[in-house]
């Protein structure tokens, strides 16, 4: 009854505003639609349906930041599934659903999708990293029900009590093979003995001790390698230079590809861009080299093996010059070119070049930076 009034005051206020000799004839037709209960169901329509929908949305944006942050904490560390119910939470207008499965890489198998709209998509091939976050209503009384708002009004629908609205959400992490990168480079055999061969690095957001602080200086001449990686052409405690293909101390390495550059040669816009990245203490992504090939002309082409990133904390350049202020008995002399910090881990941003599939290359390994993104 509270429906069919509003409706009639409706037709009412839109009649006042017709030419007299129109306002017959819709005064006809309202009463016509509202005795054949046709507008009370598509109000009903109208409003639960965009309630629903409105539900199915706050569920996805749940979801998707939820598997977004898994991702995260799984590729930094170990996976913390339990984050998912806080992310979740924050995209509910009542701020509150239900977090009814968290699985994938490390958390347990997944179902086989459904196919559907609210379900992830089909686990990806093996050797890929992945967590599937499903989401679904939970209101702030407890239930698990959308609640009608008009539908029970409508004939015969009286024992309608709601429906329970679902999501899901894919994100998939890896090693990158594309990154855009600070203008130099270190090997292998430094990262191996800074980060114990990957399994040690300073927690995101952390301030080491100084014995975490390496001293990285230049050398021009390739060395023999290391036992963590026999293949490598440069000692422990080197670093070089790569090309700054910007202007601005920034390298964008390509799906794999080599890079070149100069041991000698430092690129003009890196001494500024140090200095702002050491008064901030800004995670820089470095292009960690296995190999290198040294050519007459003075340049050097370096082999990928991944990115890592790293914390610079002070440096000796020729013209430029700060101290370490994690270690201070790391200082270089003002004579040598040496580039200090320490190792981290971080999220490479999607927005170097990434083609298709780069992100999760096997040909890359994961060196503490790592690439995220969404896939259903």
């Amino acid at each position: 009854m509270r429906i069919r009034l509003l409706m009639t005051r409706l037709a009412r206020a839109v009649q006042r505003r017709l030419p007299a000799r129109e306002r017959g004839a819709l005064g006809v037709m309202v009463a016509v639609l509202i005795a054949g209960g046709v507008l009370v169901g598509m109000s009903a329509l109208a409003v639960d349906v965009g309630q629903l929908y409105s539900e199915r949305a706050q569920l996805q944006n749940g979801a998707d930041s939820a598997a977004l942050a898994v991702a995260t904490t799984c590729s930094v560390g170990s996976c913390t599934p339990a984050i998912s119910t806080q992310y979740a939470n924050a995209n509910a207008s009542d701020g509150t659903s239900a977090v009814d499965l968290v699985c994938g890489t490390g958390m347990g198998n997944c179902p086989p999708s459904s196919g559907k709209l609210i379900d992830c998509p089909s686990s990806p091939a093996g050797g890929t990293n992945f967590v599937d976050v499903h989401t679904s209503t939970l209101t702030s009384g407890g239930s698990t029900l959308v609640p009608p708002v008009f539908a029970r009004t409508l004939l015969g629908n009286g024992n309608y009590t709601g429906t329970t609205v679902h999501a899901c959400a894919q994100a998939e992490w890896g090693a990158s093979s594309a990154a855009v990168t600070a203008s130099f480079t270190l090997a292998v055999c430094d990262w191996a003995q800074a980060t114990n061969g990957g399994t040690s690095y300073t927690p995101p957001g952390s301030t080491p001790g100084p014995s975490s602080d390496v001293v990285m200086k230049l050398d021009a001449s390739p060395g023999t390698g290391c036992s963590s990686d026999p293949g490598s052409l440069d000692v422990i405690g080197t670093f070089g230079w790569t090309d700054d293909q910007s202007g601005n101390c920034t390298l964008v390495v390509q799906d794999n590809s080599s890079y070149t550059g100069s041991n000698g040669s430092v690129p003009p816009a890196c001494p500024a861009a140090l200095a702002s990245a050491q008064a901030h203490r800004t995670v820089l992504f470095v292009p960690v080299y296995t190999t290198c090939t040294h050519h007459g002309s003075g340049t050097i082409t370096y082999s990928l093996k991944g990115f890592a990133a790293f914390v610079v904390t002070g440096y000796s350049l020729p013209g430029a010059y700060a101290p370490d202020w994690l270690s201070s008995g790391n200082n270089c002399a003002k004579t040598q070119q040496c580039v200090n910090g320490y190792f981290t881990q971080g999220i490479i941003a999607d927005k170097a070049v990434p083609s298709s599939g780069c992100h999760l290359s096997q040909s890359t390994e994961d060196l503490g930076a790592t690439w995220i993104k969404l896939t259903g």
